[in-house]
């Protein structure tokens, strides 16, 4: 069996599906919902997501293709916000152990498998720039998931539908800040609780804000962002770039046409320990923020995030581990606070080493499989 994803629309499908005649064809039936960040596709149900819509089984489809072939618009130099959710939903194919591979900490396969994937860009006037960007994160996004590239190709569309000019928002107040927790785990987020860190730091009035409370009404989310002179980004870091449900929202903005003028802030986070694996994320938002005419700010990316966010509870948070996130936080604040840009922060744990994070994360995962009622060999479950 051989596996396609795409976002075509049925009218661009219909010139092309001979070609996959026989082919198993995952789309968008407008039933899927995004990646929440449970955890449940390694606790709770190993290598199948906890979401019933149709898409909880991705990870074992992945495993039974002989080949994979993903279809993408090219989307600020990785997936469209629909493709991209089918690579979050799919972190069941891996296990939810950790191990160093190529240099950098990895989980470790569920299945003794390398699995060929190929990659087709859609886009107009693709520069070797953005060729490169889209690229570099495919080969982050299979290295992560120890997948084998067989070819990643551009399609060159002479028409696509432009955004057009970027305009500033009518609605958009001079000094308004926003902070937009963008984990659907809301209030119980690192990202929220990243955030919460700096908000005392800052001299402007600030709100954080759920995504997950606009799921039902991204429309509105969008209204609000373009009341905000600048906007804080809080997000973790989903296979390798922006979790979709963001992604989405960053999508809307641009399409408006008036998401211009803006600051953009990013405080990103993730569960493995060398915070440089967020680069791809902090570029995509930057790119984002070129196709909408606002001005991207910088960001600080923060390593072993779920260590660090506990340590958040202690009075010396400006020692030890959280050092460096702590001292990040300080100069992030400091930059929204003078509408300045600065150069992107890398934050790992400091002093505390790589080999040990590990050993403490992979000690983590059967005691939470029990709370579920699992054994240890049960996260090893293959489908």
């Amino acid at each position: 069996m051989n596996l396609v994803i795409h976002d075509l629309s049925e009218e661009e499908w219909s010139k092309v599906a001979s070609k996959y005649e026989g082919w198993k064809v995952i789309s968008d039936n407008g039933t899927i919902k995004p990646c929440i960040g449970c955890f449940g596709c390694w606790v709770k149900s190993p290598g199948e997501c906890v979401i019933k819509d149709g898409y909880d089984q991705m990870g074992a489809l992945i495993h039974h293709a002989d080949e994979v072939l993903v279809i993408s618009k090219y989307t600020y130099g990785g997936l469209s916000s629909f493709v991209k959710n089918i690579f979050d939903r799919s972190i069941g194919w891996v296990s939810p152990y950790f191990e160093v591979y190529e240099g950098e900490m990895h989980h470790k396969k569920r299945y003794p498998e390398d699995k060929p994937m190929s990659f087709i860009f859609r886009g107009a006037g693709l520069t070797e720039e953005e060729r490169a960007k889209a690229r570099g994160y495919v080969e982050a996004a299979c290295r992560n998931f120890h997948a084998k590239i067989k070819s990643i190709t551009f399609e060159e569309l002479e028409t696509m539908a432009q955004v057009g000019t970027q305009e500033v928002s009518e609605t958009m107040e001079a000094g308004r800040l926003v902070m937009l927790n963008c984990s659907l785990r809301a209030d119980n987020a690192n990202s929220k609780k990243f955030m919460k860190r700096i908000l005392p730091l800052l001299e402007t009035e600030a709100e954080i804000v759920n995504l997950s409370s606009y799921l039902a009404h991204p429309e509105k989310l969008v209204e609000l962002l373009l009341s905000a002179e600048k906007i804080v980004l809080g997000m973790p870091l989903y296979v390798d770039g922006v979790p979709s449900a963001p992604l989405r929202i960053m999508e809307l903005l641009e399409k408006s046409g008036k998401a211009a003028g803006k600051k953009i802030y990013v405080v990103a986070n993730m569960g493995l320990y060398e915070s440089k694996q967020i680069c791809h994320l902090l570029s995509i938002v930057k790119t984002w923020c070129e196709a909408c005419g606002s001005e991207y700010c910088g960001g600080l990316a923060i390593g072993a995030g779920e260590m660090l966010k506990m340590m958040m509870r202690s009075e010396n948070i400006d020692k030890g581990p959280s050092k460096n996130m702590a001292e990040g936080t300080k100069r992030i604040a400091a930059a929204i606070n003078e509408g300045q840009a600065i150069e992107d922060i890398y934050a790992d744990p400091f002093k505390f080493s790589r080999k040990m994070y590990i050993f403490c994360a992979n000690a983590s995962w059967p005691l939470d499989a029990k709370k579920n009622g699992l054994k240890k060999k049960d996260l090893f479950k293959q489908l």
